[in-house]
């Protein structure tokens, strides 16, 4: 591992039984007792009856199984859905929504705008964008508008569009060959959806190509989390894993080199010398940092060095200096 300070340093990758007793009915010795006709009518009767009552029972247990399977059914169509989508179906903010219409890459089913808004030229270049693709746009009452509005400042837009779709992991990881090599963001439990829009604005400015966040713990791409990324999320394709630490292994596999962000990490940032390789940027949560598979799973830990008293960096704050830094030593190459 390459120290502090070092340059030109690179790692090398670790690499059932029988009828029951007394079921069975024994003849009356002596043939049949007095009133045995009547007797043998009610049991004809109790006999009838008891098969209405097991064929009722069945019609209704065959019932409850159709409800169950359908529910089965509706269950796993909804769960593979959602395992589609990552979210993005409400975009809020100018700039945001201005994106959205920009990039064109899914449907926008309708642009809302509070009613008498002093002019803007954003407003006016959503407004042709909109009329431009044939899009429904409404002014509405500032009172419902925020009836409608997620964010704490939607800055008098929302729009509503088709949500976004996750790619394969491996498609990150093998870009076209006259494409930029794979550079790749991995976020690691954060859970902020501040954080997380401000990374993924920071990622695409940077020229990242790939953002990977998990599927149970991050959050998905809220009206938040769009507006903050300003329109990043139209720009970047985004993969979703069970594990991240498994994610890494598969880029691994995939020839990607996983460089983790770590306060504790003896080399720097700065003496990193990967930067030509396809590389994942890896960064942990917002309280407790990398967790201890995912850090095993990276092939190089860098930290950012900090000179005055506070202990850390925010994530986003983290994950925009080291995506820079890979740009600049790009750039360099």
């Amino acid at each position: 591992m390459a120290k502090s300070g070092e340059r030109g340093t690179t790692p090398v990758r670790r690499s059932p039984g029988g009828p029951a007793r007394g079921n069975t009915a024994s003849p009356t010795k002596g043939g049949p007792a007095k009133g045995g006709p009547a007797r043998g009518k009610s049991a004809g009767a109790k006999s009838k009856a008891g098969s209405k009552g097991k064929a009722a029972q069945k019609s209704s247990s065959r019932a409850s199984a159709a409800r169950s399977g359908k529910a089965s059914r509706s269950a796993t169509h909804r769960a593979k859905r959602q395992a589609g989508n990552i979210g993005g179906d409400q975009v809020e903010g100018r700039q945001a929504v201005r994106e959205l219409l920009l990039a064109g890459k899914r449907e926008v089913r309708e642009v809302f705008l509070v009613a008498g808004q002093d002019p803007a030229p954003i407003l006016n270049d959503i407004i042709d964008l909109a009329d431009e693709a044939k899009i429904p746009i409404r002014q509405v009452s500032r009172s419902r508008f925020e009836t409608m509005s997620r964010t704490e400042a939607p800055q008098g837009v929302v729009a509503l569009a088709a949500p976004l779709r996750p790619v394969p992991l491996e498609e990150l990881a093998q870009l076209p060959a006259a494409a930029a090599k794979p550079f790749i963001v991995v976020v690691d439990s954060v859970v902020d959806p501040h954080n997380l829009g401000a990374l993924m604005r920071s990622a695409e400015a940077a020229g990242v190509t790939g953002f990977v966040f998990s599927r149970h713990r991050s959050p998905r791409i809220s009206p938040t989390v769009a507006k903050v990324a300003a329109g990043a999320v139209e720009h970047l394709p985004i993969a979703q894993a069970n594990g991240i630490a498994g994610a890494l292994r598969d880029l691994a596999k995939l020839g990607v080199w996983n460089i983790g962000l770590d306060a504790a990490a003896e080399a720097s940032v700065w003496s990193m010398n990967l930067a030509d390789e396809p590389l994942a940027l890896v960064l942990g949560s917002e309280e407790k940092g990398l967790s201890r598979l995912v850090r095993e799973s990276c092939d190089l830990l860098v930290n950012i060095p900090i000179s005055g008293v506070t202990p850390s960096l925010n994530v986003s704050a983290a994950g925009a200096i080291a995506c820079f830094e890979v740009k600049r030593q790009r750039e360099k190459l």
